[in-house]
């Protein structure tokens, strides 16, 4: 068996296997996910790697190729915050994919930690405090 054969092999495996992962160790292996296939079945909480960003599905459904993940946040979340605890840079989440009370984003040159769960607003608007 070459080399190539045996990637093509291992590469089912490696994919089912990166769903058990926790969002922390997912976000470090982004590339590692399949790929988001435009006519392919997807079901509720399946992650795929688009546009080098991990999703995650919130609902089932065959996909269509212009409900790409980043242009259907009914169907799929980007997968923001890692479950270690550490900050991550801010990004402007959807309804969607809010981040949690106690979640930790570097912002503008601070820390910020969520006060409230659901939290879609931007750090030192509504919903974050500072840390020291």
């Amino acid at each position: 068996m070459t080399l190539i054969e045996l990637a093509r092999k291992l590469r089912p495996i490696i994919e089912e296997a990166m769903q058990s992962l926790d969002d922390g160790k997912a976000l470090e292996a982004v590339t590692l996910f399949p790929l988001w296939e435009g006519s392919a079945s997807y079901s509720v909480g399946t992650r795929v790697c688009f546009g080098g960003k991990l999703y995650r599905c919130l609902q089932a459904h065959t996909a269509n190729p212009t409900w790409t993940p980043s242009a259907a946040p009914s169907l799929w979340a980007e997968v923001l915050i890692p479950d270690s605890g550490e900050p991550v840079p801010w990004v402007q989440p959807e309804s969607t994919n809010p981040y949690s009370a106690g979640d930790r984003v570097t912002h503008n040159g601070k820390t910020w930690v969520s006060t409230i769960d659901g939290n879609v607003w931007e750090p030192g608007v509504y919903g974050w405090t500072e840390e020291p």
